[in-house]
């Protein structure tokens, strides 16, 4: 397959706000995929590499002056074999070897080719493909229910081989993916709960309530002496976590996959800012720079404490399909005083309390969890619910106001977006420059340079790639934004470094906060890039 073909639907999908129409696009380009091209094509369209980062810059590839080629001959092949260098190329005379790959590379590409290119060795595809609708797009093209997809995907954690597999076996190809100990999945996630009481009558009082922590969300898993700890995004953390991997290897059991989440205490055993938590996570050299916020204290010497809330597999046996009351019944045998703390089947007074003393001892909330519920890995449904005291959004930042006052010279004023559910750019719902420290100002004053996509006398607009969490008393309708409504005293309680744009919450989400007989307009408009 030529490369041409995948920008050319890179470019369809990217001109609709159609989720049918973006689904129809990806699912004719890999039907007409080989074998051999079928990995490297899906993760291109889900604006990944199969090599991971290569280490290549947007200066170094804008830097490089060559003339596009007049007609596009490059192969899906060849692009990949040149990735596969450019990883491989290091040490002396690195840099000289990997300027020769890449103006090889671009050499041979038509401008349409060496835009897609150098957007996607730069991690600014964008083009609404997100995962959910690549793999819709996967079960169209191979035939099969999209649901056996989800579940395959789940399991492998890597779409491209799960495309691989039902686009060559199909449906019996798919089946054959199991719970696999050492391979991360797809975490599950909660909704946002209107309130305690609501959550408590939703499930009919067969629920867990459980604390909800301010911490980072990890998944653990131990086979025989070997132990593995990946973050939310399913990224290797294990060199960095010394203290989660001897804790985990003295657990009683031969094999076992936790889900839970880890957090640094202080002296008197109060959990410590997230930001610091999160920091201690960014001195594993193998994260991303944008962990490195604004650090409160020195974080090397923090010791990061696990609090599992979930098993999913323990010594062979596969609990992923049995209800939470079987996962909970394992994860108390095998985790035993590591196990989060929660309230089986508590009546509303006694849930009452255990929420104030969540709060108390400086948690978010509580997490309400029906009983009944399998572990719907990689969705968010209503069968785990997120209670706290005021209403949080996990939001995109769009831009950055320059600040006035006390604040002239900084990046003050943030643009916030949703993300659309179909896939297109995130649609504005507010700004806000509350709740920001001046820590936080020059931390955004010099990170957000650094995603800029451009900027007028005002304002600096970003590419969607940080996700923020923002407080607020609620949500209005207003024709100001494009989304139809508007937040409601906004302010920052923290940014996310361990979210993706992907992980924010959606349109929709932000419209249920309205008051009850209150309904926003349906055409939403994204904001689109300049």
């Amino acid at each position: 397959m030529l490369l041409t073909r995948v920008v050319e639907a890179s470019q369809a999908v990217r001109a609709t706000s159609s989720r049918k129409t973006k689904i129809a696009t990806l699912a004719e380009l890999l039907a007409q995929a080989g074998p051999g091209e079928l990995a490297q094509v899906v993760a291109w369209i889900s604006g990944e590499l199969l090599q991971g980062r290569i280490g290549t810059g947007w200066r170094t590839l804008t830097a490089i002056a060559v003339d596009p080629a007049a007609r596009p001959r490059l192969t899906v092949a060849e692009v990949d074999a040149t990735f596969t260098d450019l990883a491989a190329t290091a040490g002396s005379g690195s840099a000289a070897r990997r300027r020769e790959l890449l103006v090889a590379l671009l050499g041979a590409a038509t401008a349409a080719e060496r835009d897609f290119l150098i957007r996607l060795l730069t991690g600014e595809l964008r083009q609404g493909a997100l995962t959910a609708i690549v793999a819709e797009a996967v079960a169209r093209a191979a035939e099969v229910p999209v649901d056996l997809v989800r579940r395959a995907y789940m399991l492998s954690g890597q779409l491209p081989v799960t495309a691989a597999a039902a686009l060559t076996g199909g449906a019996a190809a798919l089946a054959e993916f199991r719970l696999e100990v050492g391979r991360p999945i797809q975490p599950m996630l909660a909704s946002p709960g209107a309130a305690l009481d609501e959550a408590l009558k939703e499930f009919a009082g067969e629920v867990s309530v459980e604390h909800k922590l301010d911490g980072a969300r990890i998944q653990v898993h131990r086979k025989g002496s070997r132990v593995w700890v990946f973050t939310r995004t399913l990224r290797d953390i294990t060199s960095g976590v010394p203290e989660l991997v001897q804790l985990v290897g003295e657990l009683p059991c031969e094999s076992v996959v936790l889900d839970g989440e880890t957090l640094a205490l202080n002296d008197s055993g109060r959990p410590r800012p997230f930001q610091e938590t999160m920091s201690r996570f960014a001195t594993d050299p193998t994260l991303d720079p944008a962990l490195r916020l604004p650090q409160a204290a020195s974080t090397r010497d923090l010791l990061l404490h696990p609090y599992f809330f979930d098993c999913l597999h323990l010594d062979g046996a596969d609990l992923l399909d049995a209800p939470l009351s079987e996962r909970r019944a394992a994860l108390t045998k095998v985790a035993g005083e590591h196990s989060i703390p929660a309230l089986i089947r508590p009546d509303a007074e006694t849930a009452a309390e255990y929420f104030d003393g969540a709060l108390a001892a400086g948690h978010e909330g509580v997490m309400i969890k029906s009983l009944s519920a399998p572990y719907a890995a990689g969705r968010r449904g209503r069968a785990w619910q997120k209670i706290k005291p005021a209403h949080t959004l996990d939001l995109v930042v769009l831009g950055a106001e320059w600040g006035y006052g006390r604040r002239t010279g900084y990046l003050s004023n943030l643009h916030l977006g949703a993300r659309d559910p179909n896939g297109g750019d995130p649609i504005m719902v507010g700004k806000t420059f509350k709740g920001l420290t001046d820590a936080l100002l020059r931390w955004q004053t010099a990170e957000f340079p650094r995603h800029e996509r451009t900027r007028d006398e005002y304002t600096v607009y970003l590419y969607p790639e940080l996700v923020v969490e923002i407080a607020l008393d609620g949500v209005q309708i207003s024709p100001r934004y494009p989304g139809g409504v508007a937040l409601r005293f906004a302010r920052v309680l923290r940014y996310r470094p361990d979210k993706e744009p992907a992980d924010a919450d959606t349109i929709e989400t932000v419209r249920a906060l309205l008051p009850p007989g209150q309904a926003a307009s349906p055409d939403a408009t994204p904001i689109r890039k300049t």
